[in-house]
């Protein structure tokens, strides 16, 4: 194999392309980055078992051929390099890198020993905006649960569905038990189906990370191209392609703990409620997190807690508009501060119940995209 690529082009594919290898003791080679020059271009595919990621290369190939090498190594190493022509030819085991005055030899392992990375035949296939769904990841991913106890609750729950005969629907929901999220973006599809899957929460932050590589990109495609078939899926983005496998398991009915009626609801400024949280949370209990937030119709929204080794502490900021009757609830304020960040808008909606009952927060302006549901600490 004898190669030449700029060393930008080489770099982004192995800053796509490193990130998932994890040391194995049993398989060395899930270590290493596999490179195959092959019709006029250069494919870099990585592989932990559970997912794959490939990236094509624009480069010039003089002679094909294929070799691993270890992931991390060749992307710390080619992160070195001046922005100048990279030349690589593998003798043996042995690549060869020489790029301005830099020059090295790396020992690889036979690409014909790593795992083979099988080919998806789409069952359905969608296309979803690609920064609307890198946002929305950012919004659900932090709510889904950490403890693997509960596999479905480790993924992502997506809904692919029709909301009219022309407009197709992605719903994403994420939940930890504690605190529940849901997002809808609009799709392209020539399905009508509704089909639902769990990816691992994994694989939806290497997306993620994928999408904001490029996010600064203009050559790059506006939407994802989402692939599903049986246990699989598979997101593709330009030269881009990630394949992994869907969780096994029926993600809960969370539709039914959303609440439908409220007793009081508000109209807040996201910054200023997060202001008075922060505040609060600097004399929660520690190991509860509680904060206490109450609700004065016509008037504000006051947010207090009690330490007894450090003190307490009540804040306040008006609303724009509190709507109901006077109340107040207990919540943890790690979980309330992740979801006024994610709202990321300047009015927030905030509803609830009682003391007992899950609180809603929302966008003002989008109210049928974004869901946080946040469940109570019980006095």
């Amino acid at each position: 194999m004898k190669f030449s690529c700029i060393k930008d082009n080489l770099s982004i594919g192995l800053s796509i392309t490193s990130h998932i290898p994890t040391k194995n003791a049993n398989l060395p080679i899930l270590n290493n980055v596999l490179m195959v020059a092959k019709n006029g271009s250069v494919r870099l595919t990585a592989t932990n078992l559970e997912m794959a990621i490939s990236c094509l290369i624009r480069g010039k190939v003089e002679e094909e051929g294929d070799l691993t090498v270890p992931s991390k190594l060749f992307s710390d190493y080619v992160s070195l390099l001046p922005n100048e022509k990279v030349n690589i030819r593998i003798e043996g085991q042995m690549m060869l890198v020489s790029c301005g005055s830099y020059k090295t030899k790396m020992n690889g392992l036979p690409a014909a020993d790593f795992p083979l990375v099988p080919s998806i035949t789409a069952t359905r296939s969608y296309q979803i905006p690609a920064e609307k769904f890198r946002h929305t990841l950012s919004q659900v991913l932090f709510a889904v649960a950490a403890n693997e106890s509960r596999p479905e609750l480790a993924g992502v729950f997506m809904k692919f569905h029709t909301s009219s005969p022309e407009k197709g629907i992605v719903t994403l929901a994420t939940t930890d038990s504690y605190r529940l999220t849901e997002c809808q973006i609009g799709v392209n599809s020539s399905s009508s189906e509704e089909i639902s899957v769990i990816v691992p929460a994994k694989t939806m932050a290497e997306v993620g990370r994928i999408l904001s590589i490029f996010r600064d990109d203009v050559e790059t495609p506006s939407d994802l191209t989402v692939n599903l078939s049986e246990n699989q899926i598979v997101f593709v983005f330009g030269t881009v392609e990630l394949i992994s496998r869907t969780i096994d398991g029926t993600y809960p009915d969370y539709r039914q703990i959303i609440p439908k009626t409220f007793q009081t609801e508000a109209k807040i400024d996201r910054e200023d409620f997060i202001k008075i949280v922060k505040a609060a949370s600097l004399f929660s209990k520690s190991g509860l997190f509680d904060v206490n937030v109450e609700f004065q119709p016509g008037g504000s929204v006051t947010v207090s807690a009690v330490d007894a080794a450090r003190g307490e502490n009540t804040a306040s900021c008006s609303a724009k508009e509190i709507s109901g009757q006077v109340n107040a609830v207990t919540l943890n304020y790690r979980y309330l501060l992740d979801g006024l960040q994610a709202l990321n808008t300047d009015d927030i909606s905030f509803q609830m119940i009682d003391a007992a009952n899950p609180c809603v927060l929302k966008p003002v302006s989008s109210s049928n995209e974004y869901l946080y549901i946040l469940m109570p600490i019980r006095q």
